[in-house]
């Protein structure tokens, strides 16, 4: 049984397509407001994929076999195992019951599991904070919808494949074939995903990914880096700032 409102904490869930910020968000939000970060008890999936440079096993993600992941699949009360942009994840619903008993449990991830957790009949009495960064405002989209002869899935893909490219050349210097189709699976998933932010609560337009050396290369954040912070961590203390968004489903249908 997962907890009861009175023993229960917030859901806080924070996703956004691939390279769109998420992770050095969460790290400026553990290094600028230690006070809220240290409430937040992430939720640790497990992912059929390599290690990134830096990650590790048990604190990003419990990185097993797709053999093993699949293997989950024949306990569906405890683990929802879902593939997510050709790899494949699994939630595990007692995990979060436990987080929730010592704090708030935290995601930061993929729109897939994001949606999973807003959605999931065993969750629906939580108290939660849904999150959503997109890598453009509803006014560009808006504009963009306006010129007719724009495919918004191609712009979108393009954003994201920008800074995945950036990305994935920091990471590992020179890119292989395997690289460059990973790249091509989430920017070509992102504006599926930008489909699933009129489920949450709050978008927080951020234009500056996981790419951006605005995060990191000065002493505090910069630019929409430092706005997109400002903005999860007044939401995590029970403000609206301004600049977030509430979007509708006809807002990401072409």
């Amino acid at each position: 049984m997962l907890a009861t409102m009175e023993q229960a904490r917030r859901l806080v869930v924070l996703s956004g397509p691939s390279c769109v910020g998420k992770t050095p968000l969460a790290k400026a939000l553990d290094r600028f407001y230690p006070e809220l970060s240290r409430r937040l008890q992430p939720i640790v999936l497990h992912n059929s994929r390599a290690p990134r440079p830096g990650e590790a096993d048990g604190l990003d993600y419990h990185f097993r076999s797709r053999h093993d992941i699949e293997a989950l699949r024949a306990e569906p009360d405890r683990y929802v195992v879902m593939d997510v942009r050709g790899d494949l994840q699994a939630l595990d619903l007692e995990e979060i019951d436990a987080l929730l008993r010592r704090g708030d449990a935290f995601f930061e991830g993929n729109p897939f599991i994001g949606r999973t957790l807003l959605t999931h009949g065993r969750l629906r009495d939580i108290p939660r904070l849904s999150m959503f960064v997109a890598p453009l405002g509803r006014a560009e989209i808006q504009h963009l919808k306006a010129q007719r002869a724009v495919s918004l899935p191609d712009v979108v893909a393009d954003v994201m494949r920008r800074k995945l490219l950036r990305r994935t050349t920091k990471q590992k210097g020179q890119l292989s074939l395997a690289d460059l189709q990973t790249i091509e699976r989430r920017c070509g998933s992102a504006w599926a995903e930008l489909g699933i932010a009129p489920l949450f609560d709050h978008v927080i337009p951020n234009h500056d990914g996981e790419d951006s050396e605005h995060w990191d290369a000065f002493p505090v954040p910069v630019g929409d880096a430092r706005q997109t912070l400002l903005a999860v961590a007044a939401l995590l203390e029970g403000q609206l700032p301004e600049g977030v968004e509430r979007w509708t489903a006809d807002l990401v249908q072409e």
